[in-house]
């Protein structure tokens, strides 16, 4: 009897691990603040809450840890390009997360801009291996607005024993775009505002857009700093001629704006085979040599050039 006892037991013991890698019920990849609070109550530390804008200090989700977003991305000209991942790896350590924690990417909710962070780090996650992951949906704006409790405490946390590793399967290259562009085979989706798209402003880039590119702006997924739902997005992708079927890639100036693309037309409305090209425009522009479309000439550049000086003397 007592054999038998202990062997189902240590059987026992085996599963439990199994149960607590399970994904949590009710768990989505847009995720409401009473859907995040009723999973806390739940599961409690099993789920790990990250928040990466905002002032953590000034108030949180309880139990929550502090990231900010540019230990995720990499320093100027190219905030867009990846971090290596040794120093990725550290990051994700750091913050006891393993392959099979459940993570909530936070960001602070100003402005539906500020969720591109959230999404940006969600797609390194994701790339990274971690198997469950969600981002609170209007962030942590929206979780205050609900009356939900704030905590000022830091937290901290066991570091894990996560082992680096990357998959490209989410992600468009320089190289990968050259080949899509010369070959006609994908769809370039570009998440700017218009102004960007037609050449009539830049930043870190050069104007205009990739050759073959459609112009699908970040903005149009939200109602105010919430993203819509997925039968939305589906209607606003058909709406500017994206019926899926290809591999798509999503790109911006630095992988910020199209990391929200990305999120919105993979994570949430299902397409497949949508990739984020982190680097985006500011190295496709970097030598002046790939084809770009709504490019300005030289008389037209150095009008805009001249008036955008002025615009901002004022």
């Amino acid at each position: 009897m007592t054999r038998s006892l202990t062997l189902a037991t240590a059987l026992a013991a085996t599963l439990i691990p199994m149960a607590a890698a399970a994904t949590p019920e009710g768990w989505s990849p847009l995720m409401e603040p009473a859907q995040l609070n009723a999973l806390l109550q739940e599961y409690g530390e099993d789920i790990r809450v990250v928040q990466i804008t905002g002032e953590y200090g000034a108030g949180h989700i309880p139990g929550s840890g502090w990231s900010p977003y540019a230990s995720w991305r990499s320093d100027m000209p190219n905030p867009g390009a990846l971090r290596d991942l040794p120093h990725l790896t550290t990051v994700v350590q750091e913050l006891g997360i393993e392959t099979d924690t459940p993570v909530v990417v936070v960001h602070a909710g100003r402005d539906a801009t500020d969720m591109g962070a959230a999404a940006r780090v969600y797609w390194t996650l994701r790339s990274m291996g971690i198997e469950d992951l969600a981002l609170l949906n209007g962030g942590l704006a929206a979780w205050t607005g609900a009356g939900l409790p704030v905590e000022t405490a830091d937290s901290s946390f066991f570091p894990s024993d996560y082992q680096g590793e990357w998959s490209d399967a989410w992600r468009a290259t320089t190289e990968d775009v050259n080949r899509m562009v010369a070959a006609g085979d994908a769809t370039l989706l570009d998440a700017r505002p218009a102004d960007f798209f037609d050449g009539i402003t830049w930043s870190v880039a050069a104007p205009g857009t990739i050759h073959g590119a459609d112009n699908l702006e970040y903005s149009a997924f939200f109602d105010g700093s919430r993203m819509v739902g997925a039968e939305a997005i589906r209607a606003a992708a058909v709406r500017a001629g994206h019926a899926g079927g290809t591999t798509t890639v999503s790109f911006c100036n630095t992988g910020h704006w199209a990391a929200i693309n990305w999120f919105a037309l993979s994570e949430v409305a299902g397409y497949d085979d949508v990739r984020l090209y982190a680097e985006s425009m500011a190295e496709y522009t970097q030598d002046g040599a790939r084809p770009l479309d709504h490019a300005p000439n030289r008389l037209q550049y150095a009008w805009r050039s001249t008036a955008r000086w002025v615009s901002e003397l004022f």
